[in-house]
């Protein structure tokens, strides 16, 4: 793992390739993202000196988009599929069950940096409604029961 100096003049040298571009920030947050995991508060104060730009526009632009994070997100992403199927067949109860059995709400990771919460629009498997995926495994017709089971095969 690079250390954070290492990081850091990754993040300069793509602010300065980047940033005599039409609309560079948002190429460079892509790339800080990709750099650090998220682009927190330190991170996003770099890229507005470096792109002459306020930090206030900075952190408007990442946080209308879903495909930054301003904190790391955990080892397991959790992503529990609200659209209209799965809503129906209960994944609110289903959410809400991890979010009680892990204390952390939408949106927020473990304080052991093992999970992070999500919720989501479909996730293309409606006919296993409610859905949801940890990681890269998906997890059909839930029930609120079946969380503790499932969380605990990721928590050994």
């Amino acid at each position: 793992m690079p250390d954070n100096k290492e990081l850091y003049a990754q993040l300069d040298a793509a602010i300065a390739e980047l940033k005599d571009q039409p609309g560079a920030l948002m190429p460079v947050l892509q790339r800080a993202q990709n750099i650090f995991g998220c682009v927190p508060l330190d991170v996003q104060k770099i890229i507005a000196k470096g792109l002459g730009t306020t930090l206030s526009e900075v952190y408007g632009v990442a946080t209308f988009y879903a495909q930054f994070s301003l904190q790391p997100a955990g080892k397991y992403t959790i992503s529990v599929c609200l659209g209209t199927a799965c809503y129906v067949k209960g994944s609110q109860k289903v959410l809400d069950k991890i979010s009680e059995e892990l204390g952390i709400p939408v949106g927020g990771t473990t304080a052991d940096g093992l999970f992070t919460l999500q919720a989501t629009r479909c996730l293309g498997a409606c006919g296993l409604a409610p859905v949801m995926t940890v990681n890269d495994e998906v997890y059909g017709r839930l029930t609120p029961d079946m969380v503790p089971g499932i969380l605990a095969k990721y928590k050994e």
